[in-house]
């Protein structure tokens, strides 16, 4: 069974290398992400501020021209009571011209608020230009960085996959499926060791029963808890390594 396992293992080390390859290239994609999502939200923000600007220009234009229509009709009236004689005509005129005063004073302050406000939505505008700016030139190198890094991790990713697949035809086919299978559910190592009768996968304790089935080799032993694959490894294969178990000293010889 070890045979077996052997070179499933090896595969598991090619599969390992590329499951943390995608992790740091979905990282890079996500950095490259908010830079793209930070540009078109400042984009979006000088558009909407151009249309408010705009928006605002109208609304004062209107209002001007409501102004040169009122400063018209009050020169028509004050032409018209300089001909009038009777006194209740005059009177009335009066009123019309205090009135249509009142409008275009009212106006004339609605003017100069919107032109207030224009000014301070162009102030707006161009700190969002310029930050945009700012932003765009300063990411320009940030981009060529993460894109030339993902290039990288697609090249290493391609050739882990072709030593994987040259692995992969000298596998046992049931064996191979079976791992295949495990991978895609833990995203993980699913063939592990066992480490002082404990899974190496989930850390859990083992029976010396499921030890000794694992020792033995015969078949595939799945740990009850994770339904990892388990194998065992001999005290010289792991010296050197923080499992390796500890030697007895010997006592020295008395006379």
């Amino acid at each position: 069974m070890q045979e077996i396992l052997t070179p499933i293992i090896e595969i598991q080390e090619f599969d390992m290398k590329m499951i943390r390859l995608m992790r740091i290239k979905r990282e890079r994609q996500k950095e490259l992400k908010q830079i793209e999502d930070l540009r078109a939200d400042l984009h979006a923000q000088v558009k909407e501020k151009k249309f408010e600007v705009e928006e605002l220009s109208k609304q004062i234009a209107v209002y001007e021209t409501r102004i040169e229509e009122i400063s018209k009709r009050l020169k028509e009236l004050e032409g018209r009571q300089t001909q009038i004689k009777k006194v209740e005509e005059f009177n009335a005129l009066t009123q019309e011209m205090t009135s249509a005063e009142r409008e275009r004073i009212t106006v004339e302050q609605k003017v100069s608020d919107l032109v207030d406000r224009k000014g301070i939505e162009k102030e707006l505008l161009e700190k969002i230009s310029e930050s945009l700016k700012t932003s765009e030139e300063s990411s320009i190198a940030l981009e060529k960085e993460i894109q030339s890094s993902i290039t990288m991790i697609n090249e290493e990713g391609t050739r882990l996959k072709n030593g994987r697949d040259a692995l992969a035809t000298t596998a046992d086919p049931d064996t191979l499926r079976i791992y295949d299978r495990l991978l895609r559910n833990k995203k993980d190592r699913v063939v592990v060791p066992i480490e002082n009768r404990t899974c190496s996968g989930c850390h859990i304790a083992l029976t010396a029963q499921h030890e000794n089935i694992v020792r033995k080799g015969e078949n595939l032993v799945f740990c009850e808890h994770c339904s990892r694959i388990h194998y065992w490894e001999e005290a010289e294969a792991l010296e050197g390594t923080p499992v390796a178990p500890k030697r007895r000293r010997r006592r020295a010889a008395t006379t």
